[in-house]
This record gives C-alpha cells, structure tokens and sequence, in this order.
C-alpha cells in the first residue's frame, strides 16, 4: 500500500528519506504546495509533501488543499497521514505530546472545501462521523507504542482559520465545545481526502498550549519552535515503526 507523508509546520523534510525523484503533477485545481518527493525511508517507499512549501511560506488559509489531495490520489497513493502542529487545549495534551485525534470541529472560513461544487450530475455528500480511518489510527497507536513514543489515543482537533494565532476566549469556547487541541490545517484536508476515497489519519504534534491556558503567560515562538523540534523526533520514529504495518 503506497503511504503519502503530508508535513507540516516544523516537518518541511523528511530527514532519512532517500529520495529518488521529484515529481510535478499538474491538477485541475492548480498547483500542489510543492512538487511530490518520492523516496525510501528505512527501506520502505514513502511519497512525501511539504503542506506549507519548502520555505514554508504558505499560510494555512491559502494552501491549495485540493490540489495537494488530488496530486497524491493521481499518483496512486492509497493512504495518507497527515503530520500537523497544534495547540493543547486540555491538560493531557501537553508540549511536545503526539496525539492520534478522532474527531474535527470545523471552525473555518471562505475555504474552498469541496471536489464536488461544480459540473455535477447530482449532489454529492460523503459520511464524515468519523473524520479519521479507524485502520490507519490503529496502526498509527501500535507504531507509536512500538517506537516508545507516548501518544494520545483520540481527542478533538478545532481546525481554525489562521494565520494568527486565537484568543483566549476563542480558546475558552473551542474547549467548552469538546475541543482538545487546536490547528489551522486540519479542515478541508481531511474532508477532501475522504471525498477522494484516500484512508486518513492525523499525527498532531502539541507545540505549545492554547491561548490563555497559562494564566498570564503569552505564547513564545523559540518555546514552540523547541516543543516541534522534540515532537517531529518522535513522530520520525512513528513514522519508522508505520512503514513496515502499512506497507
């Protein structure tokens, strides 16, 4: 089974991915974030794409979610995971956690979230229960406790619609809501994936807590920037325990 890695913020490379070529894929929905990165990683074939760019210089609102799904379904990739840092918004889902969501609330806006919008014969819904594959979590759970990584089985993911970072009311209510952890990337990704029948599932790396979760404290970049720098170790050594279940 062809696995796609999408990376996030702080996962711009895979480090150890060998890689063996670079492909352009033209969409009708316009261009990928970057082109595909094909390659080996311990020993087993991984299609990899930089969400963000390279330079990660596209910001959450403007990714070509399309696009980017479209580019790896096209390719024939049949599962993809996602890799994303987030914010932890209740208390077990602390700096530097991995947690294995379950669920989305869609907080987004002005988002194009559909392949199906124009030019159809009939309306077109898909069952989105449950957002993320059940399989791919299973596994995604097993590699982590395979790798010694302690990750969070389940959880709410509030995608909101960024770039800015929210409020600390914004965050009250996203957790009285049901919300455990917060992003920008999550929706209309997942969405689109299930649209493009591609099995899903999401690694999201806790880079600092919510806003206001810290009473008093404002977020710092270099804390965030060393909690992604801890977690994308872990989910590398995820990634090494996956490969062998899903491929």
């Amino acid at each position: 089974m062809s696995l796609a890695i999408i990376g996030g913020t702080g996962l711009t490379s895979l480090e150890g991915l060998e890689i063996t070529r670079r492909e352009v894929v033209r969409t009708p929905y316009g261009e990928p974030s970057t082109p595909l990165i094909h390659g080996s990683f311990k020993g087993y074939d991984i299609t990899f794409l930089a969400r963000h760019g390279y330079s990660h210089n596209i910001p959450p609102h403007q990714v070509n979610y399309r696009a980017n799904i479209w580019a790896l379904r096209h390719v024939g990739v049949q599962r993809v995971l996602a890799v994303a840092a987030v914010g932890g918004i209740n208390e077990q889902y602390g700096p530097g956690r991995i947690a294995i969501p379950d669920q989305i609330i869609d907080y987004t806006h002005s988002r194009t979230t559909t392949f199906f919008d124009e030019d159809l014969s009939q309306v077109t819904h898909i069952d989105f229960t449950y957002p993320y594959d059940d399989e791919l979590r299973s596994w995604l759970l097993r590699a982590a406790q395979e790798a010694g990584v302690d990750a969070v089985d389940g959880g709410t993911y509030g995608a909101t619609q960024g770039p800015r970072l929210e409020t600390a009311a914004e965050i009250k209510r996203m957790r009285q809501d049901g919300c455990d952890v917060v992003g920008m990337t999550g929706m209309p990704e997942a969405a689109l994936a299930r649209e493009a029948e591609l099995p899903y599932a999401h690694c999201a790396v806790v880079a600092n807590w919510g806003a206001g979760m810290e009473s008093g404290q404002t977020l710092s970049m270099d804390d965030i920037r060393a909690n992604l720098t801890r977690g994308m170790e872990s989910v590398k050594m995820i990634i090494g325990s996956l490969a062998p279940k899903v491929l």
